[in-house]
C-alpha cells in the first residue's frame, strides 16, 4: 500500500495549479500567448497520496486554468485545494452538488453576506469562522469563510471553502498543503531539465514535457520502494552518478546491500544535502 497524506480524515486530498514553461517566441511561434511570450502551460492535479500527479494537461499558456478546471472528474467526497485563480462561483456549486470539497483563498472584492458566526481557538491561528453567502451574477452560494493568522509570519489569510464539518484550524493546513504542488513543479523543472528542448515542433515540446513526468513519476515510485529516505532529487543524483556502474538499480537501491555499491556516491549525496 501506497503512502497516504497527513492528515486523519481518510477522504482523497488534491492541489490543483498550473505552471507556465517559457519557451522563445521567434523559434516557437505556435506557443505564443502575449504579444512578445510564447510558453506552454503544464495543468496539474496532485494527489497527495504519495505527492504524485492525478492528472496531467498540457496546452498553449494563454488557456485559462478554469477550462481544464471544470472538466475534471473527481471521486465523491474528496477534497481539492487551488488558488484564487481557479475562483468560479458556477463551478463551486457544480463540485458541491457532485459532493466534492474544496479549499482556497477568498477574493478581497467578494461580495458576500454574514449569516452565522461559529466559536474559535485563538490560540491555533484560527481569527474567524464565518458561515456566508457570496453573491455573483445573480445567484448566491452559501460557503464557509475561515479567518486565520499565521504564528510564525503573522500574515493573514481568508479561506473559503464548502466543506462545514472539518475544523477551522485542518481548512488552513489544508491550504498550506497545496505548497506540496509548488514542490513538484520545482523538482520537475529543476531536475529533470525542462529548460531547454531538442525540438521546435508542439509535437517535440509536448514529448519531451511528458517523457520527463513519466520519469518522475518512476523516480517517485522507486523511492517508495527503496525506503532509503531520499528524496525524488537525491535518487536522480544517485542514478546519474552509477548511470554507467555494474550495479543493478535494484541493487542500488537496497538499504541491505548498501555497503557494497559505491560508497562515493552516497558520501556526494550527503555533501548536497
Amino acid at each position: 500500500m501506497g503512502p497516504r497524506h497527513k492528515f486523519r480524515f481518510k477522504c482523497k486530498l488534491y492541489s490543483m495549479d498550473a505552471t507556465t514553461i517559457s519557451l522563445c517566441l521567434s523559434i516557437f511561434p505556435w506557443a505564443s500567448f502575449r504579444r512578445n511570450k510564447a510558453g506552454v502551460k503544464v495543468n496539474t492535479v496532485l494527489d497527495h497520496d504519495g505527492y504524485i500527479p492525478a492528472f496531467l494537461d498540457i496546452n498553449n499558456a494563454k488557456t485559462h486554468e478554469s477550462r481544464m478546471a471544470k472538466s475534471l472528474s473527481l471521486p465523491k467526497g474528496s477534497i481539492v485545494t487551488f488558488d484564487k485563480g481557479y475562483i468560479c462561483y458556477s463551478w463551486f456549486r457544480m463540485l458541491t452538488a457532485k459532493g466534492i470539497f474544496f479549499v482556497t483563498r477568498l477574493k478581497s472584492n467578494a461580495a458576500y453576506k454574514l449569516v452565522d458566526r461559529r466559536a474559535v481557538n485563538r490560540k491555533t491561528g484560527v481569527t474567524s469562522d464565518h458561515i456566508i453567502d457570496v453573491s455573483s451574477r445573480g445567484k448566491t452560494t452559501r460557503l464557509r469563510r475561515i479567518g486565520y493568522r499565521d504564528a510564525k509570519t503573522g500574515k493573514r489569510y481568508e479561506f473559503l471553502t464548502n466543506h462545514f464539518r472539518l475544523s477551522a484550524k485542518t481548512i488552513a493546513d489544508i491550504y498550506k498543503e497545496r505548497w506540496q504542488i509548488e514542490i513538484f513543479f520545482r523538482e520537475v523543472k529543476q531536475n529533470l531539465h525542462i529548460k531547454s528542448f531538442v525540438g521546435r515542433s508542439e509535437n517535440a515540446v509536448l514529448i519531451q514535457i511528458y517523457t520527463a513526468l513519466t520519469v518522475y513519476l518512476l523516480l517517485a515510485y522507486q523511492k517508495f520502494l527503496s525506503k532509503l529516505g531520499l528524496s525524488v532529487q537525491q535518487l536522480f543524483e544517485l542514478i546519474c552518478l552509477n548511470l554507467f556502474g555494474k550495479d543493478s538499480l535494484e541493487e542500488l537501491l537496497n538499504p541491505r546491500r548498501r555497503k557494497t555499491i559505491n560508497t562515493y556516491s552516497y558520501s556526494l549525496l550527503a555533501m548536497g544535502a
